[in-house]
């Protein structure tokens, strides 16, 4: 049976992992959107500090706010995933417990889903550090990406996108403990779905919790490659040089 969906509630999906520091701004950040029909599916894979407390704290005043805590640790992408299962609305919004919204971000992105006729939309980020200090400025993004382009630049920042299910399904993001969200967009694209960007820094992603760039950029390029000739079965002469041009792109993205 078709799952059916709050029309125009946007479900915003946020797996939570010892977030107690800074859940709160990510949260403040959903309170001050100007687009309003908003649930918060937050989803604790196993916390260890005080995340419950703070998240038990906003509930009192925020009867938007579904809370679960997993029974085990399973990773991002499967607290992702109970979150999707957990969310009522159209749209799913994407949101790391340690990155933050500007206000107007969610209505412009549905304000564009609706004017395209569109299933994905996402938009640029700057990055901040822990202090919430820009470190570095919008980052670029095109206005329009397909599957073939996100084969080799990982453009699409996961607490950017915004999806509409009626257009793309009940969807979930392959189990894999790193790279899920780049599989899923890949997933999602597929059939020839665009993804409709905003080039507006929209999003503040906070790079001082993340892992250390070049260890990311490491995993990242490990990732990509399984996720090519192993999801999405690319041959590994294609896929070589998609990974170049992916590390041309990431040097570009952070080093310019």
């Amino acid at each position: 049976m078709e799952r059916q969906y709050v029309t125009d509630l946007v479900s915003v999906v946020t797996p939570v992992y010892n977030a107690g520091k800074v859940i709160d701004k990510t949260l403040e950040s959903i309170f001050n959107q100007t687009y309003k029909k908003i649930e918060i599916v937050l989803v604790d894979d196993c916390s260890k500090d005080n995340s419950r407390e703070v998240i038990e704290k906003y509930k009192e005043k925020h009867p938007e706010i579904l809370y679960y805590c997993q029974e085990t640790n399973q990773g991002a992408g499967a607290a992702r995933n109970k979150a999707l299962e957990l969310a009522k609305g159209q749209y799913v919004a994407f949101l790391d417990a340690d990155d933050m919204w500007h206000p107007e971000k969610i209505e412009k992105q549905i304000n564009l889903l609706k004017k395209k006729n569109g299933a994905f939309s996402y938009t640029a980020i700057q990055m901040v550090d822990e202090n919430d200090n820009v470190v570095k400025t919008k980052r670029k993004v095109k206005e329009q990406v397909d599957y073939n382009f996100l084969l080799h630049n990982t453009m699409i920042a996961t607490s950017t996108v915004v999806v509409d299910r009626t257009k793309l399904g009940d969807f979930r993001m392959p189990l894999r403990r790193g790279g899920q969200d780049y599989a899923t967009w890949l997933m999602l694209l597929r059939d020839g779905t665009i993804a409709y960007g905003i080039n507006e820094a929209l999003e503040d992603y906070r790079v001082g919790n993340k892992d250390s760039l070049a260890s990311k950029k490491g995993k990242s390029v490990r990732q990509v490659w399984e996720i090519q000739t192993q999801d999405e079965g690319i041959s590994k002469i294609v896929a070589v040089f998609n990974i170049f041009c992916f590390c041309v792109n990431a040097a570009k993205k952070y080093l310019i």
